[in-house]
């Protein structure tokens, strides 16, 4: 077994290796070269692809790449402008825009989570002072009780699953029962 602390600058792998290294599948090394993210150091001499300590870091840098968003497609492109510009300048600015613009749109979930986050504190906080209440009352009494210290409308995300009016009860019979019998017979 190959573990990623143990290669030498000179030691290099079969994609399996790399795989297990990495914690991937063969079929996903084979996608990043497919896509041009990954480039083999070289061929075994029968031409199995073979990979150096470096393609762990390349592998790290695309899953961490992922993690914050990007697609494969989106840092294919990108590594593909990367390697065709005519400058480094004109490189990393490229680079730097892509981050940018991706450094936005994470700031805004992280807003919205916020939002979110602070939904489920107040639903729980509210859920937390039923579990004293009795259980005399109704779920549909729940959305704007004045039990338990709760005071006018449940927090929205509760509210909408305790609207509603209380289920009238069922009748045992849809019709009158004098429906049932014909006339003239008994």
């Amino acid at each position: 077994m190959t573990h990623p602390n143990d290669l030498s600058a000179d030691k290099l792998m079969r994609v399996g290796e790399l795989a297990k290294a990495v914690g991937k599948t063969v079929r996903a090394m084979h996608l990043y070269e497919e896509l041009g993210l990954l480039e083999p150091a070289s061929r075994s001499e029968g031409g199995f692809r073979l990979y150096g300590p470096d393609a762990i870091d390349r592998i790290h840098w695309i899953v961490k790449l992922q993690a914050i968003g990007f697609t494969l497609a989106e840092i294919q492109g990108f590594v593909r402008e990367f390697k065709g510009s005519n400058s480094g300048r004109e490189a990393t600015e490229r680079v730097r825009q892509l981050f940018v613009e991706k450094q936005a749109r994470i700031r805004e979930q992280i807003t919205q989570l916020a939002v979110i986050d602070n939904d489920v504190s107040e639903a729980l906080a509210y859920l937390d002072s039923c579990q004293g209440c009795s259980p005399a009352f109704a779920p549909t009494e729940c959305g704007a009780c004045n039990h338990e210290g709760h005071r006018g409308e449940a927090p929205a995300l509760f509210a909408g699953l305790s609207v509603g009016k209380p289920a009238e009860p069922k009748k045992p019979f849809d019709v009158p029962v004098t429906v049932l019998y014909r006339e003239g017979s008994t």
